[in-house]
């Protein structure tokens, strides 16, 4: 797990670099986006009684994962590396047993705790991951492939229109599926495996 939450700390980093290459001293209010993307989860999940909703749980697991983004965000802090937040994240959940609550209370407990702390809680969010029939495999996976995706799409000319999202038949979402199951998720180079696949098969699509 701890290989698995630096792999993901530092993808983060990255990208936040992206947007300003000195994100972490500009104390971006990481703790507003996780409230409010709870409130989108919520849209997916339903909480209107007076009328007829089925819960959404592909959408609302993506939400999850959007909300693994800021909440990560929200955990770094000046001078402290990717390994210390991981070791401090192992630490919390050694031994936590989650709460029984379903998707709706845990959401809550999850944006109240940001709203009161202006931070993250690890284990507000272990509540809903587990909420959610979600196992940290499955969150690792969905962000790193997220994470990679984004970085691809940027790489190859997205911003500029260039960008070929349909390959060979299929989006390159559903390629992305494919080939993150052909490889070893616990690898330290993961993200750079899953990269080299998809720049490999976008060149093919091209010949």
């Amino acid at each position: 797990m701890k290989q698995a939450l630096i792999n993901m700390l530092e993808m983060q980093h990255r990208m936040n670099t992206r947007v300003h290459e000195s994100w972490i001293d500009q104390n971006f209010e990481w703790y507003r986006a996780v409230w409010i993307e709870c409130g989108e989860l919520m849209d997916h999940y339903g909480y209107k009684w007076w009328k007829q909703q089925n819960p959404d749980i592909e959408q609302v697991r993506l939400e999850i994962v959007d909300i693994w983004h800021f909440g990560m965000s929200a955990m770094f802090r000046q001078q402290q590396s990717s390994d210390e937040i991981a070791a401090a994240i192992v630490v919390e959940l050694q031994g936590y047993e989650p709460a029984i609550i379903d998707v709706r209370e845990a959401t809550e407990r999850l944006a109240a705790a940001s709203l009161n702390t202006k931070g993250f809680s690890v284990t507000a969010f272990w509540d809903l991951l587990t909420a959610a029939e979600m196992s940290f495999e499955s969150l690792y996976r969905s962000y790193v492939g997220k994470n990679v995706l984004n970085f691809f799409r940027q790489d190859n000319g997205y911003k500029d229109g260039s960008y070929r999202k349909l390959w060979l038949g299929r989006e390159d979402n559903e390629h992305l599926v494919e080939l993150a199951a052909e490889l070893d998720a616990e690898a330290a180079d993961y993200a750079d495996r899953l990269y080299q696949a998809l720049d490999q098969r976008y060149q093919e699509s091209a010949d």
